[in-house]
């Protein structure tokens, strides 16, 4: 399997919604490792590396986000992975 990565930022209203937590369970269905967090300007900012297919999807998702959830804008470019690799998909403060 061909590992690529994701750094996206998500604008619009993503904090306070249950945005990292739910990206958290999403990555990880998909068999994504990496990582979210919120941003000082409101913004969140996420790592995700694994099969193009799984990643094409959580990009998808990025536009929805949970219910509660306002997305307005999804940037994401590809980017190199991390070394070492990550094991999981966590939540960063």
């Amino acid at each position: 399997m061909v590992t690529s990565c994701l750094h996206c930022y998500v604008s619009g209203r993503v904090q306070g919604v249950w945005f990292r937590q739910s990206t958290l369970e999403r990555a990880r269905a998909l068999g994504l490792t990496g990582w979210v967090r919120n941003l000082p300007d409101g913004r969140v900012e996420c790592l995700a590396c694994g099969d193009s297919r799984a990643l094409a999807r959580f990009r998808e998702w990025l536009h929805e986000g949970p219910p509660l959830a306002r997305v307005e804008v999804v940037d994401c470019v590809p980017a190199t992975a991390p070394q070492p690799p990550l094991d999981e998909f966590e939540i960063r403060r």
